[in-house]
């Protein structure tokens, strides 16, 4: 039982932090926009929900391993990622420029 309430509470972090970054920080939803950002190296960071396709995920992280930029798997699927984000709508992948005031970067 404890390491399900601690995966609980961890996601309860990364929520906390996110809404932080998306309040005070620079980030961008969506795959295309995460490319864009790996590309030209902006990208600290960039979370990927857990139901996102296995071909995406491998093409995200293998642009990441060349950015040298973090990786986070959000343990929800992406309509809980872009509940967390406080959107509307589903967020699949999104990437973290500047973290704000959120510590976010520091993982």
């Amino acid at each position: 039982m404890a390491p399900k309430a601690n995966k609980k509470q961890n996601k309860e972090g990364i929520n906390s932090k996110l809404a932080l970054t998306i309040k005070s920080g620079k980030f961008k939803l969506g795959y295309k926009s995460v490319l864009k950002d790996l590309r030209s190296g902006k990208a600290k960071l960039i979370i990927i929900s857990a139901n996102t396709p296995p071909l995406r995920k491998s093409e995200l992280e293998y642009y990441a391993m060349l950015a040298k930029c973090n990786v986070h798997h959000y343990a929800g699927n992406n309509i809980e990622l872009g509940t967390a984000c406080g959107k509307l709508f589903r967020v699949g992948c999104l990437s973290v420029s500047d973290g704000g005031d959120s510590d976010i970067l520091a993982q």
